[in-house]
């Protein structure tokens, strides 16, 4: 089956086809710009490079282009869409409705625009997307998989916030957590390099790029993770926060200073790595001002994520009662060599030991841990399109 997955943003598109025979990527590129007068579409297939300049007032012009490079004479990998077996969407908020992906319905849709409050940033658009692939191939079946429903089983006891249960009944407000695929994946792919069944493991994720979360993952799934109703709570990430006290907050609104506005761009836009530095929400720019510039912010921000981390990770410990394998993903966990090293130093006593030879990779898959470390370390490129695909390959091949 070949499967076509899409991530609909705000004003772009990332798109990818996988030929789930053999799990191979067979095209995969961008859609950018969207809606601006110059947009443009790049892809690579066959080991090349592609791009062209167009015009995609919406998205349903850019997913037009897209389907008709997947087929074009000269660079396209179908030569016709019947060979589009099913289309897998990333969707970032499922709510309490959806726990699990789900095939596209008529019904869903109207579902899923009542979620569109849960992340006003991202689910609208991801919406989109879904429509305008349902009008452009209606014949192919759709469907959404949730950045959410990996994190849909954890208990009440670690969804629940100590706010007034009213809030909850009405506005849905609990903890959901995010970059479900990603801590899917590489749970599942850590459960097979350390020979134990993914129902019978415990397992730490740790998704470190310019977002950041960690979950504990038992017997299958979440059963806790750092983010939690939004993607600012948890571990200092580039511009967000993490967690902080939100009696903050109400104290700069009484001053007159800020207004609500201003305090969601303080949270999300400008703390953060960026925030504590003053330099850059990059973490190679403030490692850079770190350790060759000897720059104190520079430091304390690196310390901060390094330390929260630690915390997250002791806590998760604590919640499992101990862990099979700690993994490292995401762009800063898999190629940040120097984090690893800074996050996992002191824990031997928590059965953390890494190798420092060994950790010295970037990108690649591979176990880090020194001999007789009781937990595995372990570093494992996220794929978030193959989870996507999968997914999308269980709920359609025998429709």
């Amino acid at each position: 089956m070949k499967i076509l997955v899409l991530n609909s943003g705000s004003s772009s598109i990332k798109f990818q086809m996988l030929d789930m025979a053999t799990k191979e990527t067979l095209i995969k590129g961008l859609v950018e710009r969207i809606g601006l007068e110059e947009s443009l579409i790049s892809w690579k297939s066959g080991g090349e490079k592609y791009k062209k300049t167009m015009h995609f007032p919406g998205h349903k012009e850019g997913l037009a282009a897209v389907l008709d490079i997947l087929k074009d004479r000269d660079h396209g990998v179908i030569s016709d869409f019947n060979e589009i077996d099913a289309v897998g969407h990333r969707y970032v908020h499922g709510g309490e409705i959806y726990k699990d992906s789900a095939v596209v319905t008529e019904e869903d849709i109207a579902a899923l625009e009542g979620l569109n409050h849960l992340a006003p940033l991202h689910n609208p658009h991801n919406l989109v997307g879904v429509r305008a692939m349902l009008e452009l191939i209606p014949r192919v079946p759709n469907v959404i998989v949730f950045d959410t429903s990996f994190h849909s089983r954890m208990p009440e006891k670690a969804y629940m916030f100590a706010l007034p249960y009213e809030l909850y009944e009405k506005y849905g407000i609990r903890r959901y957590g995010f970059h479900g695929t990603s801590h899917h994946y590489v749970a599942l792919e850590a459960a097979s390099m350390i020979n134990k069944p993914f129902e019978k493991s415990k397992i730490i994720t740790c998704h470190m790029g310019n977002g950041t979360s960690f979950s504990a993952v038992q017997n299958g799934h979440s059963v806790d993770t750092s983010l939690g109703f939004s993607t600012m709570c948890g571990i200092p990430m580039g511009t967000r926060a993490g967690d902080f006290d939100p009696g903050i907050l109400t104290h700069l609104l009484n001053t007159g200073d800020f207004t609500s506005d201003d305090l969601h761009d303080l949270i999300y836009k400008k703390s953060g790595m960026l925030g504590v530095s003053g330099i850059s929400s990059d973490m190679r720019d403030i490692e850079q001002k770190a350790w060759n510039e000897k720059d104190k912010r520079a430091q304390l921000a690196l310390d901060l994520v390094h330390y929260h981390a630690k915390k997250y990770i002791g806590a998760y410990l604590s919640v499992m009662n101990g862990a099979d394998a700690l993994v490292f993903t995401a762009g800063i966990g898999e190629n940040g060599w120097e984090t690893r090293e800074e996050i996992c130093s002191d824990m031997e006593f928590l059965g953390i030991q890494i190798d420092r030879e060994k950790n010295k990779v970037r990108g690649k898959r591979v176990d880090i841990s020194a001999p007789g470390s009781r937990v595995k370390v372990l570093v494992i490129p996220t794929n978030e399109e193959l989870m996507i695909a999968e997914e999308t390959l269980s709920l359609t091949q025998n429709r």
